[in-house]
């Protein structure tokens, strides 16, 4: 069993939202994973990656060192934990990742490098970043790479994030929205509720020019979910659904949450309330469905929340989060 702060991880609030989008004829849930001690969803990873690794002996307190790629919320779960277990834990960060993340990251004892390079054949950090962590370990003596992209102990700590909703939401769950990255949340919750044949759609929430689902790789803003690499964790048919959203509908939506129901939540919060408002039509009357609101807001403050950011991106958009939103892109797995 985890202590001290660690044991605040997970158990989550679950929370009715009646007012972003009143019209709707199914009730819809979110899940603020911003409660976790460290902010996000990525503490429940964290904690399973690191405690799995120290019961196996692979990482030993005060001997060994940690090291791993993130763009900032799984970097300060493992952060958290390392500095509670006493592990060195050095972290694989771009330019993307928000500069209050790495602060974080940095108050709590963690090594921060940042790479500056973009991989020539995919245009994107992701894979540099990863490079750089095999040098780090190829050099450091009892060295250990979680690899949040391939451990199947990723997904398992959300078997528990899985349950905790079922448990929750009242006379059933008939849709759950996940925004994908490492494909951990994806396929834990996935696991969990075919594991029970529960009758749930599970519907993924992919960024545009993410190539998880088959697509060519794009330049995206913002960070939290997509990846420019396939992770290992991916398997077919984990959802049943897949929906792309741009950068703006991030924007729109996160902003739309925050005018309409006081909540401010991070940019893939925004990519999952997009595709309930796309499938909105299709989703029936009486319908229970949740969201899983991976991260808080505060640290999108300089750019989601930013409104000289949002028009110097977007142009004057602010008639969008207070009027109709855009539409996200969906496809049938």
């Amino acid at each position: 069993m985890p202590a001290g702060v660690l044991q605040a991880v997970g158990g989550t609030p679950l929370v009715e939202l009646t007012r972003f989008e009143p019209a709707a004829r199914f009730r819809l849930f979110a899940k603020l994973e911003a409660h976790n001690p460290g902010g996000s969803i990525k503490d429940r990873s964290a904690l399973e990656l690191l405690s799995g690794a120290i019961d196996e002996g692979r990482v030993i307190p005060g001997r060994s060192v940690v090291v791993e790629s993130s763009s900032g919320n799984l970097g300060i779960g493992l952060a958290q934990a390392c500095r509670y277990f006493g592990v060195r834990f050095v972290c694989v960060v771009d330019p993307r990742a928000n500069r209050q993340n790495i602060a974080i990251m940095r108050a709590l004892g963690a090594e921060v490098e940042v790479v500056t390079r973009i991989d020539p054949v995919t245009g994107e950090y992701l894979p540099v970043r990863i490079r750089r962590v095999r040098e780090i370990l190829d050099g450091a003596e009892h060295a250990y790479c979680p690899d949040q992209y391939a451990n199947p102990l990723n997904p398992r700590s959300h078997h528990a994030t899985m349950r905790e909703i079922c448990e929750a939401v009242p006379g059933g769950l008939d849709y759950l929205f996940c925004a994908t990255s490492s494909c951990g949340t994806l396929r834990g919750c996935a696991e969990y509720a075919r594991q029970r044949r529960l009758p749930v759609t599970v519907v993924a929430v992919d960024a545009e020019g993410s190539v998880i689902f088959g697509r060519k790789p794009a330049p995206r803003l913002i960070p939290g979910h997509g990846a420019a690499v396939r992770p290992a964790l991916h398997r077919d048919g984990l959802a049943d659904e897949v929906v792309h959203v741009s950068d703006l509908d991030c924007v729109v939506n996160c902003r739309r949450l925050a005018h309409r129901e006081a909540i401010l939540a991070g940019g893939s919060a925004g990519a999952v309330l997009a595709a309930v408002r796309r499938l909105g039509d299709r989703i029936p009357a009486g319908a229970t469905c949740a969201v899983i609101l991976p991260d808080r807001g505060e640290r999108y403050l300089d750019t989601i929340y930013d409104d000289d950011w949002v028009t110097s991106h977007f142009g004057d958009v602010a008639h969008l989060w207070k009027e109709q939103g855009p539409v996200a892109e969906v496809a049938t797995c």
